[in-house]
């Protein structure tokens, strides 16, 4: 985001001075008793003078409290100190607005008049105000149209906790806000146009764009759109969202937010965590949202495979392809498409994530090797992927990008060969046709309030070869990966600023699916942005004091003999020590061997860490001392970030300890926990990344486990 200018810095500043008391969050009502007058305008005062433009924005400003808990306007929020980015529609856009209310029935007469209820007057008014204001709070800039990236999302959400994206049209003074472009004519379709003179006006607290339309993103739901596909016999997608409706999915899709989590939030019925030792207040999340990501085969590639005209292909043609070429041979046959043993409902739900993925959050890029977090500095340089787990019956999908050298997009399930040599960069080597994955569209997709839909150019089936494909090779998951909660609340790789979130115990509340939090544990989540933490991803983790937690672990891809893997960076005075306890009954767990001392790292004298030299067979030699102590270095994949960072490998306090080698099943579901040993209430649990790594890859004489 462009910095305003000095002098608005300053007059920041010199407000400040004078106390103007402004919310920082919405629980707080705003002070404007004491607020410094300048000549030159805030926000508010800017709309005002401009009454023949903004007025009926103006007004509404007036209209709309920030928060439920809060007596203060938004109109006060735009008088006071902070970094507001505004789209404010003129008085045109607003009754083109209503207009198309009326339209469409919503409303009476295209007025402020035609509402035939409070409630609903009150919803639209915050439509138009909440979708219009970003608020930077007090450590991003106000966004300057210098700053938009074409089909970009910006990093900050609206008032309305939605993230708006940005187009550019064939005039490049032509902007966008959530505009699509067709792909073939480069066309803006729809979307929200910026003035093309009355753009970038800097007041003393934001920006203000004056916009042509109200900036009001879809409130469907994914299930929404998924019934208006059939119901429109959609040219794209009506066979798909038929199999979905088969599978008896729309309710689940439907689902937005989780309200009783909201109703404890306003209440104050769950509370912040204690300060972490180190960070800021353990914030517990405002929201608990649901998301939904679909991978959706087009009608036309159901054409070219059936050989049929999507309007005549049914669900059970569909079933039928999917039970013939074999891609389930457990799965039933039962007629009953809920059924998650069902053929039909196996292969469906394997397009279904339990959470929503933007485009740049598909695949995470932000430390592996060759590239910094800041990425106007450096190209994507090594392969970046995710290991996410379906709904359904839960099974892996690989989400992968390639990097330098390799086809440019985003594959769902592509498995090249790589140049993983310990003096080789990664890059792909080559790639067969049978493993070169599903091409992700990843500018004509679908964007529903919790959601989105991606078109994608093959069917995507979990069949034996990716399976196998699978097994092949070491799986690498990110604790944050792990929760499809941070990834829907825009808790993981929130690019704004660092991130201490904390979470309750599960007997306060369940925020997380997929995790039990025993009482009196102290969880927290730290993004460390740009931090130089050697985390992979740059988060982590941290747990204060005693704790004990269960994790559910995702599945595995074939019956076969696996290590788990636990990193460990104890690069800190603070690490604990804790036993850990393995099993498929999370309710009766044997312990897995002597507690996990988190304080141990390669500077012990007995694991037999020592820095690669310039002989890779005694580097390899090295490699299996550690590996007999149950410890492994770091993986030369990621590095703390920064110009010439040395990577995990190279760094004495950052290894892999081996905590289980054993017999998996796909087919069941196993548990982690970890409870504390130390009755020091100062130290501190942490968790970076676990991996899964089949039998047939840490012990293949012919072909060793690659370093990275």
């Amino acid at each position: 985001m462009r910095n305003i200018s000095k002098m608005k810095k300053y007059a920041l500043l010199v407000m400040a001075v004078f106390g103007l008391a402004v919310a920082q969050s919405c629980k707080e009502d705003i002070d404007m008793s004491d607020r410094y007058t300048f000549t030159e305008y805030t926000i508010a005062s800017y709309l005002e003078s401009h009454d023949t433009t903004y007025s009926e924005y103006y007004k509404l400003l007036g209209q709309v409290k920030i928060s439920p808990r809060s007596e203060s306007t938004v109109l006060q929020l735009m008088s006071a100190r902070g970094n507001f980015t505004v789209f404010a529609p003129n008085n045109k856009a607003i009754q083109d607005y209503l207009d198309t209310l009326c339209t469409k029935g919503i409303i009476d007469q295209p007025s402020w008049d035609g509402f035939r209820s409070d409630e609903t007057l009150d919803s639209i008014r915050k439509v138009i105000v909440f979708n219009s204001i970003i608020d930077g709070k007090d450590d991003n800039e106000a966004y300057q149209t210098s700053s938009f990236k074409d089909g970009e999302e910006l990093l900050i959400s609206n008032l309305n906790e939605r993230k708006l994206t940005v187009a550019f049209g064939k005039n490049p003074d032509s902007i966008y806000v959530n505009g699509k472009k067709d792909k073939k004519t480069n066309e803006i379709t729809a979307g929200c146009l910026i003035d093309l003179k009355n753009h970038d006006i800097v007041a003393i607290n934001g920006c203000i764009h004056q916009m042509h339309n109200v900036v009001a993103p879809t409130s469907e739901s994914v299930g929404d759109v998924l019934k208006s596909y059939i119901d429109l016999n959609d040219e794209r997608f009506a066979v798909t969202a038929k199999m979905i409706e088969a599978c008896g999915l729309f309710d689940t899709l439907s689902k937005i937010k989780d309200e009783t989590w909201e109703r404890m939030v306003l209440n104050e019925d769950v509370k912040d965590l204690p300060k972490h030792p180190t960070e800021k207040i353990g914030t517990i999340p405002q929201h608990r949202y649901y998301g939904y990501t679909i991978f959706a085969e087009t009608n036309e590639v159901w054409e070219k495979k059936l050989g049929m005209d999507a309007k005549d292909i049914t669900v059970e043609d569909i079933k039928n392809w999917v039970k013939n070429e074999g891609f389930y041979p457990d799965a039933k046959d039962n007629g009953n498409y809920s059924d998650p043993e069902n053929v039909l409902n196996q292969f469906v739900t394997y397009h279904i994530l339990p959470m929503k993925l933007p485009v740049n959050k598909l695949v995470i890029h932000y430390n592996e090797k060759g590239y910094y977090y800041n990425p106007s500095s450096t190209p994507h340089s090594i392969p970046v992927w995710e290991f996410y787990t379906t709904m359904g019956k839960r099974r892996l999908l690989k989400v992968y990008e390639g990097g330098k050298d390799a086809p440019k997009g985003i594959f769902l399930n592509r498995f090249p060969v790589l140049n993983n040599g310990r003096r080789e960069n990664y890059h792909e080597k080559e790639c067969s046709k049978e493993n070169e994955g599903v091409l992700i569209n990843t500018t004509e997709y679908e964007n529903p309030v919790n959601g989105y839909i991606y078109p994608i150019n093959d069917v995507l089936t979990y069949d034996d070869d990716t399976r196998n494909n699978m097994l092949k090779q070491r799986m690498r998951f990110d604790v944050a990966g792990l929760f499809p909660e941070f990834i829907n609340n825009d808790i993981r790789d929130n690019r704004v600023s660092d991130v201490c979130i904390g979470i309750p115990e599960t007997s306060v509340y369940r925020y997380l699916e997929d995790l039990d939090i025993m009482d009196g544990t102290l969880f927290y989540y730290l993004r460390g942005l740009g931090r130089s933490w050697m985390n992979l991803q740059g988060d982590e983790i941290n747990v204060v004091g005693s704790y004990e937690m269960v994790f559910r672990l995702p599945p595995v891809p074939k019956k076969d003999i696996y290590e788990i893997r636990y990193a460990v960076q104890n690069n800190s005075s603070v690490r604990g020590m804790c036993q850990v306890y393995f099993g498929d009954n999370k309710s009766h767990m044997p312990a897995i061997g002597i507690p996990l001392d988190l304080r141990i790292g390669g500077q012990h004298e007995l694991l037999g860490w020592t820095q690669d030299v310039d002989d890779d067979d005694l580097n390899a030699e090295n490699d299996k001392k550690m590996r007999n102590n149950g410890f492994m270095k770091g993986a030369e994949y990621y590095h703390a970030g920064g110009a010439g960072a040395a990577t995990a490998r190279n760094q004495q306090y950052t290894t892999r300890r081996i905590i289980v080698r054993q017999e998996l099943d796909p087919d069941k579901t196993y548990y982690l926990k970890f409870k504390t040993v130390l009755s020091d209430k100062n130290k501190q649990f942490y968790m970076d990344y676990i991996e899964f790594c089949a039998k047939n890859v840490y012990d293949n004489p012919a072909t060793p486990e690659d370093i990275w």
